[in-house]
């Protein structure tokens, strides 16, 4: 069971790592607001990943085929909401930042629904999870609900590890950059993010043009 639980642990890390939009908004939001509106907003993206991962552990069909099934409405939402987001970032300009001040409940809660919403509106995630548990043997079976219990909390703990560590480590440079420096990171975050939108819409048309 402890290679199981490792396994996960890495593949929800390692899952986290490449560079997209919500990766930008833990960094921003770190360098902002603090590390801990920046942890926060990967605890939403790492929440909206494990409850892909507890469903295809456990082998919940029904729950998989109605995401899946409505797929192109999240990928809409979804991107629009990203080029909503992108657009906001883009035009913000940097507040003071103070090392005792921290963001209110509201700020808080806004962090996490923000990058929980964008991670959960790609239901394709289920189909990536439903393979790697099948390579772990995992089936979601009676015999292995020990096994799938333990595997989606590894990729849960291993996004956690994740967002702790970027959050951490971009908390380090937040007071070595000056306004201007954080005017770019906005200006610049805010368009990579209205371009992943643009992407998923992009994607989303394409695909409705073939199915027709």
């Amino acid at each position: 069971m402890s290679v199981v639980f490792f396994k996960a642990l890495l593949t929800g890390l390692l899952l986290c790592v490449p560079i997209g939009p919500v990766n930008l908004l833990c960094i921003r939001r770190t360098l902002t607001e603090g590390r801990l509106s920046g942890f926060v907003s990967g605890l939403g993206a790492a929440t909206a990943d494990s409850f892909y991962a507890y469903i295809a552990a456990f082998g919940v069909s029904y729950a998989a085929h109605f995401l899946l099934a409505h797929e192109n409405p999240l990928k809409l939402a979804g991107g629009i909401f990203l080029c909503y987001l992108g657009i906001r970032i883009f035009g913000t300009r940097p507040a003071g930042r103070t090392r005792s001040a921290a963001p209110p409940v509201q700020g808080f809660y806004k962090a996490f629904s923000s990058a929980f919403v964008l991670t959960i509106a790609n239901p394709v995630n289920i189909l990536a999870f439903t393979a790697i548990f099948a390579g772990f043997k995992i089936h979601g079976d009676s015999k292995h609900l020990q096994a799938a219990l333990i595997a989606a909390s590894g990729v849960f703990l291993g996004a956690m590890s994740w967002w702790f560590i970027l959050s951490s480590v971009i908390n380090k440079l937040r007071y070595k950059l000056t306004d201007r420096g954080i005017l770019w990171f906005n200006r610049g975050s805010g368009i990579a993010i209205i371009g992943f939108g643009v992407i998923t819409l992009l994607d989303l048309l394409i695909k409705v043009k073939v199915l027709f």
